[in-house]
């Protein structure tokens, strides 16, 4: 029993090592040095890009089997190039009150100033705090703690890369959390017993939709435009597509409108068309909630009216 929080790693830019272009090669064991954590594992040592939802579903049950086990909180060490979209992927299925948090770096060790050391310490420092809990999946970086749902990588390179729409959760301040919300956490997914490849398709100018068309999958996401409109070429693929189609915004903040506009290829028209809207989910993460809504059997509609949805 540990009463302390796990840390596992996946690799990622934290872990990059090399005399000239670096690769993952340090385990979780030579990152949390100097720091009080309970059991320690190295999951995985790759980069954040070649991740894929079985170690992600991997990495799930052995958090869960640690909170179990009595672990307070949970961090989940990786790269940030899927950063936003992992912690999501957990945030849909955490079960518990105690927090997992995922955290990476943007510069590696070998860069002046590496931001590593002190991200992990900060994402240690909010998975043991009392005020944590029932928030969650978290993701903490350069001090600022984001919730799973809004938080998005906004720049390629910067230590301050992670952004939220309307702002951090909270800030780690002389060590410890300080929120300025109060805990909200939805109900938790089923594990899914798979988890069905999903395209994801971004709406163009002059678009005529016929991606749709050579697709054999189970699901797809259309990252439209504006409020969740499309081409009439794509409005009229989405009606003969054979599987779920979830339109989401493609802009990077704001909502998909419901029955504002009216005209071929309007979110009311894709509406009629058998789309669903997927609300202030971003494309990315309305990718991950419809594999793993699919993988579970779960209903694409009540799970994304829930999720999507501002709270």
């Amino acid at each position: 029993m540990s009463s302390q929080v796990a840390v596992a790693s996946l690799g990622g830019t934290i872990t990059m090592t090399g005399s000239g272009a670096v690769s993952p090669t340090l385990g979780a064991k030579d990152l949390v040095q100097g720091l009080e954590v309970g059991e320690i594992a190295t999951l995985a040592t790759i980069p954040g890009a070649s991740l894929t939802f079985t170690t992600l579903l991997d990495a799930f049950d052995w958090a869960d089997k640690q909170v179990s086990q009595g672990a307070v909180g949970v961090v989940i060490i990786q790269g940030t190039d899927t950063l936003e979209e992992t912690a999501y992927f957990f945030d849909c299925l955490w079960p518990h009150e105690e927090p997992v948090v995922v955290t990476g770096a943007m510069r590696h060790p070998g860069l002046p100033g590496p931001d590593g050391p002190a991200n992990l310490a900060a994402a240690v420092a909010v998975a043991a705090a009392p005020n944590s809990r029932g928030r969650g999946a978290l993701l903490v970086i350069n001090d600022e703690i984001h919730a799973a749902r809004w938080v998005r990588k906004a720049h390629s390179s910067l230590p301050s890369a992670f952004e939220s729409f309307p702002g951090p959760l909270g800030l780690v301040i002389e060590g410890a959390p300080q929120y300025f919300h109060p805990a909200h956490q939805l109900p938790a997914l089923p594990r899914p017993l798979d988890a069905p490849a999903v395209p994801l398709i971004e709406a163009t100018l002059d678009d005529d939709g016929a991606i749709l068309d050579w697709l054999n999958v189970k699901g797809a996401v259309v990252a439209a435009t504006g409020v969740g409109h499309v081409s009439e070429g794509m409005a009229e693929a989405i009606s003969r597509a054979q599987f779920p189609v979830v339109v989401a915004t493609r802009t990077g903040a704001g909502t998909t409108f419901r029955n504002t506009y009216g005209f071929v290829g309007s979110e009311s028209d894709l509406i009629k068309r058998g789309a669903v809207m997927a609300g202030w989910l971003c494309p990315r993460k309305a990718r991950v909630l419809l594999r793993l809504a699919l993988g579970a059997l779960a209903p694409i509609e009540d799970v994304f009216a829930a999720r999507g949805s501002v709270f």
